[in-house]
């Protein structure tokens, strides 16, 4: 056999196995799926939608919404401070958004099933901080923007909730701040006139 083919296939051998090697190298790690399923099934990988609103009022900088749903969903309704990175190119777009020291990721779809896949994604390339608005923009909708009223004999923490909800609603929405404007109506106050002597008397 020819020294020369021998030598070629020593290198591209050499070639394959480093190829292999710095590819391993570049990878991300991944967790295990054992803490995967165990993290999948933790309460805390949610929150609820008044957390969000307070650190969006607050101005939380350490707060990052990534919409997960497609681009012309994010355009006709989205979250200030959001980012859209729809679910199907979010592994090409993690190294900008996600894994940033010091921020808590927070993914938010319609309901929280999109919003979960993305979890579970990020998750299992070992991104830290990450968590799901629980309901989505639809559970927004219905305790910060559309907020009800509790029932008389419900605890006094619900009626904490719902005054914090409120508002929330006049932050986001200012509807019903606009309202109230458009519903001052200047009134002059006329005196009445004295007549020319009292009758009667004491």
């Amino acid at each position: 056999m020819n020294r020369n083919y021998i030598y070629l296939t020593i290198l591209m051998f050499i070639l394959a196995v480093g190829t292999l090697v710095i590819k391993k190298a570049n990878e991300p790690k991944q967790i295990e799926p054992q803490q995967l399923l165990f993290e999948l099934i933790q309460p805390t990988r949610y929150v609820s939608t008044d957390q969000v609103a307070k650190m969006i009022i607050k101005n939380d900088p350490s707060l990052e919404i990534i919409d997960v749903r497609s681009a012309m969903e994010f355009n006709r309704f989205s979250l200030p401070r959001s980012v859209n990175v729809p679910l199907d190119s979010l592994l090409n777009n993690t190294s900008s958004y996600l894994g940033i020291a010091g921020t808590k990721v927070v993914f938010v779809s319609d309901n929280d099933i999109a919003a979960d896949q993305a979890w579970v994604i990020t998750k299992r390339l070992g991104v830290k901080s990450t968590y799901v608005m629980k309901g989505g923009l639809n559970q927004w909708m219905e305790t910060i923007i559309d907020p009800k009223q509790p029932d008389p004999t419900e605890p006094y923490t619900a009626f904490e909730t719902y005054a914090f909800r409120q508002g929330a609603q006049l932050y986001f929405t200012g509807s019903k701040a606009e309202a109230m404007e458009s519903s001052k109506i200047k009134v002059e106050v006329q005196r009445k006139k004295k007549s020319g002597g009292a009758s009667g008397g004491c």
